[in-house]
């Protein structure tokens, strides 16, 4: 096990790459079961989710290299072994193995999805669809088991906008027989990036990005060359530290309309950003910060992945800032963590108030989920002293070399393995 250092105040300048987008990347690596030859996606981050999900594909059967941030995946040989337990447990986003083995087998037995412990997340909207299609879908020990002699395009109304079942119900019926239209379907870059992937490979898909998605079936899907968008929220998180410790800080490969709700907020506040075609500066700054209120929204409105971050910041904003998470209910473990470190803020419901100015201090900390590390380093960033970060295996989960890319930038950070002492400690907490 290991632990994160951060020793806090070094301002940031120069240029970072952003990798490629998280939650494109573990849909887009479902969806290439769906073809009859080698699909080749190129602009992969690395982080654990990938590998995870190179195993599933492996372990069912697929044929899968993965270098420099380029995979091939042949699924030719596949076959739908059932994946109740094991890696599938690991992530979240193992449901969309669900979608891509029942549009191509017509059949599929996938352990109910692990990942970050956010409040409930159902998936009672995927099942929806699926029986829609004209699949059966049984709950037996702890796995979802989808049967369907065949699958026939239907009509589907989402009750929640929801980005996981959107993707689902696409790669279910890509392949079915006629017309499927997803109603109150969720509009986010990644639905259409995975869209993107799917008609290369031959689906005919019309409203990606829309509320409202229309698919007609084809017979089979064939193998194609992607290359996956930018991480919108890896881009956000770096903002996010530009704004707190930067002099003048510069995002390469970035889509700069896929981050307005973030860029409002951080104008908002005070701080000068500056967009180009495939680039973004942030020149950041200490004094004068308005405070500034925030709700999280589906796409485009401002994401559930950076109001942690964000409240990070907040702390340097003179005034009361309010953060509301309308997404997900339990998303405010961070906040006893950045009190640990000396923030004036709390939680009354779904918001957390954060009263500033208040300058952190270094202390011991634990990421309870991804974006709940992301905001922490954000955190050691500012502080005075040295923050120490363990539940790393979240962050690696969702950010590609994050201190190689913060040291580039200028900041002092490093990695430990814990003695035996601190494991202790850290399993009895």
């Amino acid at each position: 096990m290991e632990k994160l250092n951060i020793a806090g105040g070094d301002p940031l300048r120069g240029t970072v790459h952003i990798s490629g987008a998280k939650n494109s990347a573990v849909a887009l690596i479902p969806a290439t079961i769906l073809a009859d030859s080698p699909v080749t996606i190129e602009g992969l981050p690395h982080i654990s989710d990938i590998d995870t999900l190179r195993d599933l594909l492996e372990e069912i059967g697929g044929k899968v290299t993965f270098e420099k941030g380029e995979m091939v995946v042949n699924p030719v040989s596949m076959i739908s072994m059932p994946l109740p337990n094991g890696k599938v447990k690991k992530l979240r986003a193992s449901y969309y193995l669900m979608g891509a083995m029942l549009g191509r087998f017509k059949q599929a037995v996938i352990g109910l999805p692990g990942g970050c412990h956010l409040g409930p997340r159902p998936i009672d909207q995927h099942i929806k669809g699926f029986e829609a299609l004209g699949a059966e879908v049984t709950n037996e020990q702890g796995a979802i088991y989808l049967r369907a002699e065949k699958l026939v395009g239907a009509r589907i109304y989402l009750d929640v906008v929801s980005v996981g079942a959107t993707i689902n119900i696409m790669l279910a019926a890509v392949l079915a027989e006629g017309k499927t239209v997803i109603e109150n379907a969720a509009k986010e870059p990644e639905i259409i990036d995975v869209a993107t992937l799917l008609a290369s490979m031959g689906a005919k898909i019309k409203g990606a990005g829309t509320d409202v998605i229309r698919i007609e079936g084809v017979e089979s899907l064939h193998g194609c060359k992607h290359s996956i968008i930018p991480d919108r929220i890896e881009a956000g998180t770096f903002l996010i530290a530009g704004a707190a410790m930067g002099d003048e800080v510069v995002l390469d490969n970035v889509i700069p309309t896929h981050l307005e709700s973030i860029t409002a907020k951080l104008r908002e506040m005070g701080f000068t950003i500056e967009t180009s075609n495939d680039q973004m500066l942030i020149v950041g700054r200490n004094e004068g910060l308005k405070p500034v209120d925030i709700k999280t929204l589906v796409y485009p409105g401002f994401p559930t992945d950076l109001q942690q971050p964000m409240t990070a910041l907040l702390t340097k904003a003179k005034g009361t800032s309010v953060v509301t998470d309308t997404i997900y209910s339990a998303r405010f473990k961070h906040i006893d963590e950045l009190r640990r470190m000396g923030a004036n803020m709390k939680v009354e419901g779904r918001s957390a108030i954060i009263t500033g100015q208040t300058q952190l201090q270094g202390a011991k900390v634990k990421a309870s989920d991804l974006r709940a590390g992301a905001c922490l380093v954000v955190a050691g960033l500012m502080a005075d002293g040295v923050t120490e970060i363990t539940g790393l295996e979240h962050i690696d989960r969702g950010y590609s070399l994050l201190e190689k890319k913060l040291e580039g930038l200028g900041a002092t950070i490093w990695r430990e393995k814990l003695n035996d002492q601190e494991i202790e400690e850290l399993q009895n907490s």
